[in-house]
């Protein structure tokens, strides 16, 4: 890391960013001040954030999220130097709006079938009854499972927005199984020594299932909260409630899941069937 950036680092912690975001920044803001050190630059200017952006992003190809998230850790520093400098001229690049992959309930269960270990079927279980990120999933402790109520509680989730979704009495079954055999100390998931299960062992456990199943689908941990949501809507469940499980600060995030409804589509008359 760049010598200069931990009162950068300290200041962000202040704002209470979270801990990937800060990394991420620190990362990215310790690439741009190395970029200005190459070329003997002392003060930040839009020209150099644009040459940057084109030499360091553009230039190797790296994907649009990167591209916006150097642009948001360089705003992110420049609020922080107090800099005078105004950034609007460099245009975040939209993403290409791609739809979700979404597996069928008979690929679910084929796929959790094949989960043999205990915690790893639990876990990703977890993911898909709860329609959980795997970040939210991780930092679950014993308490937050309300059996009484039927609810998770989701603290801390993305934009520091505490939540709850639902708790599957099928699921609730596992868990207990699960919680007697591994009796978790602060975690409900937890790797060795008592800390977090890590995001990377539980990614190799859904490529290791997904193998067994024989799905060849590109499926990621993502894809099982997809799954949850897009089955809750063909089963009938009202959009907005699905944002509010999901989390989605706006109902345009949640509406996507209508274009992959299968359900939806199929009520649609095919024009050719009245030849």
């Amino acid at each position: 890391m760049h010598k200069n950036l931990y009162p950068f680092e300290r200041w962000m912690r202040a704002q209470r960013l979270s801990e990937n975001t800060i990394k991420t920044y620190l990362d990215l803001v310790s690439k741009f001040l190395g970029y200005l050190d190459r070329h003997s630059v002392t003060d930040i200017t839009p020209k150099w954030v644009s040459r940057f952006n084109y030499d360091f992003i553009v230039a190797q190809d790296y994907s649009i999220s990167y591209q916006n998230q150097c642009i948001s850790a360089i705003k992110k520093y420049v609020q922080f130097r107090g800099v005078l400098l105004s950034l609007d001229a460099l245009q975040r690049p939209r993403k290409p709006q791609k739809l979700p992959c979404v597996l069928s309930v008979d690929e679910l269960s084929l796929l959790l079938d094949c989960t043999q270990n205990l915690k790893h079927k639990a876990l990703l279980s977890l993911l898909y009854s709860a329609g959980l990120r795997i970040g939210e999933a991780l930092r679950l402790l014993p308490t937050d499972i309300d059996s009484k109520r039927m609810l998770i509680f989701v603290r801390d989730a993305k934009g520091k927005k505490d939540r709850y979704t639902l708790l599957s009495e099928r699921f609730l079954v596992l868990l207990r199984g699960y919680y007697k055999a591994y009796r978790p100390k602060h975690y409900l998931f937890e790797g060795q020594q008592g800390v977090a299960y890590s995001a990377t062992s539980a990614r190799k456990i859904l490529l290791k299932s997904k193998a067994r199943a024989g799905i060849r689908k590109p499926i990621v941990l993502h894809t099982l909260r997809h799954s949850f949501a897009t089955h809750l809507l063909e089963s009938g469940t009202d959009i907005r409630y699905i944002q509010e499980l999901l989390g989605h600060s706006s109902p345009k995030t949640t509406m996507i899941y209508t274009h992959v409804s299968s359900k939806s589509l199929q009520k649609i008359k095919n024009p050719f069937d009245s030849l």
